[in-house]
């Protein structure tokens, strides 16, 4: 079954973290990613920081383009990667060895991919 994962962490929290430390967990990203290859269904990305962001934004006429990510939300998603793997329970196993994991603010979102859209047919 194939799973977004998306890597959410707080800016204000990451930018505390000394750069000694960012670099070994960044170290143990990357073997993060050779030890998952298999389930890995694409090579995923790394999102610049949420004030590079441009968003569309629902307006009557149509839509707006604003600066900046339209979420309130304090956490951001600063990466993402397709899996594939047997179930929730595979995706989970995996997205509990994500090393960022070990710093506060951070979080892993995981989110089955529709595969059948007849549920949205009338």
């Amino acid at each position: 079954m194939k799973y977004v994962i998306m890597f959410t962490s707080t800016p204000e929290l990451d930018a505390a973290v000394p750069a000694e430390r960012m670099r070994e967990v960044y170290g143990r990203i990357f073997q993060w990613y050779q030890e998952h290859d298999a389930a890995i269904d694409d090579s995923g990305a790394e999102l610049m920081p949420p004030d590079t962001a441009t968003s569309l934004k629902h307006a009557a006429g149509g839509p707006v383009v604003v600066d900046g990510p339209f979420s309130e939300a304090r956490e951001v998603i600063g990466g993402f990667s397709v899996i594939d793997v047997p179930d929730l329970d595979a995706a989970l196993a995996m997205a509990k060895t994500w090393p960022m994991l070990e710093l506060e603010g951070t979080s892993v979102e995981i989110r089955p991919i529709v595969t059948d859209y007849s549920q949205f047919e009338q």
